[in-house]
């Protein structure tokens, strides 16, 4: 497998951006009385917008916020450390959710735009971590690849896993297809056999074989989870900040850690 992952690594940290999916932030004039932006938002079903002084946005309130005086009289500043460019990363944008329940983003000199962890769910996010958890899979599968020169990594895999292999092995070679039957393993075997050889769970930066088990479970719930287009956000939060806080070791070495 000559997979190149300075390629991976341009295709994952600048494929995805938060002007990808951070959606529109409406924005009221400071003088536009508080009543009638309640109303608006209560009709549009928004919890935050902006307050604009001279066509531009300078700060924003939450519905909450509104009372009975003007828009202006509502306004918070933003906190620049809540506040992204258009252009950063969705590494950048999933590690300030982990801090925050939003983030703003600037577009052309002004806040435009606003994310929280309900965007996470959307196809393109969805998509990007889907493709992360396949690089992962490629590089247990090269780091076998390269310990292994035959096939005496089975006695790691179960039987009846290891006679799931061979049947689908088979089915590939009736079809014409030349397939190893490394290359027929399901995620979680090669995992497995990375997390309970020595060598290639030091290699893949695993500290113990129980923390590995661990990672390997969420990994595979989130990977179910993404496939089947469940709540990810619920129940994988914490396994996708795993993965962006790591994401260069995981490009370059295949590991997921979170202390």
């Amino acid at each position: 497998m000559n997979t190149s992952f300075y390629d991976v690594q341009k295709t994952f940290l600048r494929s995805l951006a938060a002007r990808d999916i951070a959606e529109p932030l409406p924005s009221f004039d400071a003088t536009t009385p508080a009543p009638d932006a309640r109303e608006s938002m209560l009709r549009r079903r928004q919890e935050v917008a902006g307050v604009r002084q001279d066509g531009y946005v300078t700060g924003y309130f939450e519905y909450q916020d509104l009372g009975e005086g003007m828009c202006g009289d509502c306004a918070r500043q933003f906190d620049e450390e809540t506040v992204l460019t258009d252009s950063a990363s969705i590494t950048e944008v999933v590690l300030k959710l982990d801090r925050y329940p939003r983030i703003f983003v600037r577009s052309l000199g002004t806040v435009a735009g606003l994310v929280t962890r309900l965007d996470l769910q959307d196809p393109p996010v969805r998509m990007w971590l889907f493709g992360m958890i396949t690089v992962l899979e490629m590089r247990f599968l090269q780091l076998i690849e390269a310990r292994f020169s035959d096939e005496s990594w089975t006695h790691y895999i179960s039987p009846a896993r290891l006679e799931k292999a061979r049947e689908l092995q088979s089915e590939r070679r009736r079809r014409g297809q030349d397939a190893s039957l490394l290359n027929c393993l399901q995620f979680s075997d090669k995992a497995q056999i990375v997390v309970r050889d020595e060598t290639l769970r030091s290699q893949a930066g695993i500290v113990s074989r129980r923390r590995g088990d661990e990672v390997i479970k969420s990994l595979e719930r989130l990977r179910n989870n993404l496939a089947h287009t469940q709540d990810i956000v619920a129940f994988d939060w914490q396994t996708i900040v795993a993965i962006v806080e790591n994401l260069e070791r995981l490009l370059s070495l295949g590991a997921i850690e979170r202390s």
